[in-house]
């Protein structure tokens, strides 16, 4: 089976190091997520992977061979920036697009039919792709990524654009494409997609890979310091936690909260100031962290605001 390695590459830009001597493999039949902040080498690192630019050093291998121009026609690979051309039609556009991956013009015209159907977007064809909105244009090129059947997948930033019911549409094909073996990259700073869809992780900060493996083993390292509280009435007891610096919020709402314990501080602190506090307590669970909160840990607070600013302002 083919397998993408990344091995020990750099790359700069005149005084600026974007990628900082990154190593990792992506196996077939599992979603590897490439996760970190703006600027923290990911696109750089795809663009190396994908063949757009070459690394000062280090070395990029897919199937046991240096990528190419002929690797090129083995990936699919979704931008962040997008790139459909605005006023050729939708139909036309992607037999095109399938073309130039090989394929011959009758088979690529009947792949976009099957897709544009899976995608209940069959009477988008005759359309200009100018006349369509950000989330369809994101269809559109999600099924130019797949026309050709590629073995290996780059997906950066999937999901921009697209309301919650097409985003599970797009989360449940890219979960059935890696039950067909094929090697799927998936590039996020939104780090509850990445843990909703990932086998394995590769944190990124300042260009460098700072946390990596099997997702299951780096939240299992991360140890059970969460803490969830669901319950009725007044939720006051979370406010003098932290004040009280017992915990750390991760999410809260007027019923629930997910609360990190800090240094050594007893789980059966949050539980007997709930008891005390609520209304009704349905749920008292210590729990594996969230990758949100392993990335505090990892890369500091003011890294992790930074990134959670960027979500909420990509949302």
């Amino acid at each position: 089976m083919a397998q993408l390695h990344v091995s020990d590459v750099a790359k700069t830009y005149g005084a600026t190091t974007a990628v900082d001597h990154v190593s990792f493999s992506a196996a077939p039949g599992r979603i590897l997520g490439l996760l970190g902040p703006n600027g923290a080498g990911k696109t750089s690192t795809i663009r190396m992977i994908t063949h757009i630019t070459r690394p000062d050093s280090g070395s990029v291998t897919y199937d046991g061979r240096p990528v190419g121009p002929w690797s090129q026609q083995r990936m699919g690979y979704l931008p962040e920036e997008r790139g459909l051309y605005k006023r050729l039609k939708v139909k036309e556009q992607l037999v095109y697009l399938g073309t130039l991956k090989g394929l011959p013009r009758r088979e690529a015209s009947e792949k976009a039919d099957y897709w544009l159907d899976r995608f209940d977007a069959s009477d988008w064809g005759s359309m200009k792709t100018e006349e369509l909105s950000k989330g369809m244009q994101q269809k559109i090129q999600f099924i130019a990524t797949l026309l050709h059947d590629p073995s290996l997948l780059i997906f950066d930033e999937p999901f921009s654009g697209l309301d919650p019911i097409n985003a599970d549409l797009l989360r449940d094909i890219i979960l059935d494409l890696r039950k067909d073996d094929r090697t799927i990259l998936f590039a996020s700073h939104r780090m509850e997609q990445v843990e909703q869809l990932c086998d394995d992780i590769c944190l990124m900060a300042r260009g460098e890979i700072v946390l990596r493996g099997a997702l299951r083993d780096v939240k299992r390292q991360f140890g059970r310091n969460t803490v969830v509280v669901e319950f009725d009435g007044n939720d006051a007891f979370v406010d003098a936690l932290v004040d009280a610096d017992i915990v750390r919020v991760n999410t809260r709402t007027a019923h629930r909260a997910e609360l990190t314990l800090t240094g050594n501080a007893p789980a059966r602190r949050v539980l007997d100031a709930a008891l005390s506090g609520v209304d009704e307590l349905y749920r008292f669970e210590r729990v594996e962290p969230p990758l949100s909160e392993i990335f505090v840990e990892t890369v500091g607070e003011a890294e992790a605001r930074r990134m959670q600013e960027q979500a909420v302002a990509a949302a």
